[in-house]
């Protein structure tokens, strides 16, 4: 039986994917243990795209309250890393496992005063490479690829709009991303609107205010695995700080990314020419403009354009002129 490498991420789709450089540094430095991962069963499809988690160790999601217990049922850990937080709590679940060797945030008051300190004002997906590097295990805070999963045809290529976000302080105004779809429809883009099931309502009154199809919305109508597709073969996605942004870093798909409160250097993807991110500092999303949205998507549309012709062009010279003409 292979030695237990456990580590804990029992939170939400943009927590799983900044540890995703963690995940893999944490399966090149061990490759002979079998790395779980404890973390919601939902989260399944998108774990499957990091290539380096065994399975999944299920359990609740504790994105909006301390994690209480682990309730582990497997054989004694022989190393438990905390990628959850700082603790206290997620310590001591951790702990309980009673693991050979544990790595985390120095914590006294959890029983854990080893480890190197926690800084607030740190890139999440820098946060966790550093606790890495700490223990002589070497890891890269950009490689946050994910395996796309193969499109949905009638999806693919579309400009994805996801209103929605896990708090009101992250949503930018639902009538301002109506006014951004309609324009965009209105200049030839095929416009979907993504979101869960909890913003259906505020996705259909999106999709009527830009004279959208109701079938255009497909809030409520995916779950995490359809949504991984649509977002991975999107041809733009324009969204706030929520999950689905990190999904966008993850499959390369260009973006129009907007912030508020908190600093996209804490949460944002890598400095990268296919996200476009816009902060006007921590009271400032409603200081966001349609036009300065629109234009944002425009640029990046036509970049995404550009891209489709150079790849025709490197791959079948024959082709150039069709594909010009369909750009």
């Amino acid at each position: 039986m292979k030695p237990v490498l456990l580590a804990l991420r029992a939170l939400g789709i943009g927590d799983l994917a900044t540890v995703v450089p963690s995940l893999r540094a944490l399966r090149r430095a061990f490759p002979r243990h079998e790395l779980v991962l404890a973390a919601p069963a939902a989260l399944t499809p998108l774990v499957s795209g990091v290539g380096a988690v065994d399975r999944i160790f299920p359990t609740g999601s504790f994105v909006r309250e301390p994690i209480d217990e682990l309730r582990w049922s497997g054989p004694r850990p022989d190393i438990a890393v905390n990628l959850h937080g700082r603790g206290p709590q997620s310590h001591r679940a951790l702990l309980a496992t009673d693991p050979v060797r544990f790595i985390g945030y120095a914590r006294p008051e959890a029983g854990w005063p080893d480890g190197p300190e926690w800084a607030d004002n740190e890139a999440e997906r820098v946060r966790w490479c550093r606790l890495l590097h700490a223990h002589g295990i070497p890891a890269d805070a950009c490689d946050l690829g994910l395996e796309a999963p193969p499109p949905v045809p009638e999806w693919a290529g579309a400009v994805v709009v996801h209103p929605g976000a896990s708090g009101p302080e992250r949503r930018w105004p639902v009538p301002r991303f109506a006014a951004v779809a309609r324009r965009l429809a209105a200049a030839g883009h095929r416009v979907l609107i993504s979101g869960s099931p909890g913003e259906a309502a505020d996705a259909h009154e999106l999709a009527a205010a830009a004279g959208l199809p109701p079938a255009a919305v497909l809030a409520g109508r995916t779950d995490l695995g359809a949504l991984a597709a649509l977002i991975a073969h999107a041809r733009l996605l324009i969204c706030g700080d929520t999950g689905v942004a990190h999904l966008a870093t993850a499959y390369g798909t260009r973006s129009v990314l907007l912030f508020g409160p908190v600093s996209p250097a804490l949460w944002g993807p890598p400095p990268r020419r296919r996200h476009t991110v816009l902060w006007r500092g921590p009271q400032g999303l409603e200081r966001i403009g349609v036009d300065e949205v629109y234009e944002a998507a425009c640029a990046q549309l036509a970049a995404a354009a550009g891209d489709e012709l150079t790849t025709v062009l490197t791959a079948r010279p024959g082709d150039v002129r069709d594909a010009a003409a369909a750009i």
